[in-house]
């Protein structure tokens, strides 16, 4: 039921990267005209997320924010030291549902999917399942 897309992004060492556009041209691709795109990331240091596109500071202010709950931390015993990187992973998520609603997403005026890069730069893969 439904297809999957999947594709490749080359990350930077830590941001958010919108992916909306990649969303849309799968949903075009499919033909679907009414159900869901589920977006997931398939990585333990990074996510995705819905949230504004109007002002790249929100972006900004949100790796801000996740840098402050959860700094690096020489108490970690992660081998690798990107134990950050993980929790930030694990709080913003690795899925997103869209509902999709005459052939287009369902996004708020202000909304955007994002991919969260929290331990790049790296080649990272992105799943869209739409139904």
């Amino acid at each position: 039921m439904g297809k999957l897309y999947s594709f490749s992004i080359n990350t930077p060492k830590e941001g958010l990267i919108n992916i909306t556009s990649i969303a849309r041209e799968c949903l075009s691709d499919s033909g679907v005209r009414d159900g869901l795109l589920v977006a997931y990331v398939p990585h333990t240091t990074a996510g995705v997320t819905i949230n504004e596109n109007a002002d790249p500071d929100v972006q900004t202010d949100i790796l801000k924010g996740l840098a402050r709950a959860y700094p690096d931390d020489p108490e970690f015993r992660h081998a690798e030291g990107n134990s950050s990187a993980h929790l930030k992973a694990a709080a913003t998520g690795s899925s997103v549902t869209v509902i999709i609603e005459q052939a287009s997403l369902v996004l708020g005026t202000w909304q955007a999917i994002y991919f969260c890069e929290f331990d790049g730069p790296r080649t990272r893969k992105v799943f869209f399942k739409i139904m």
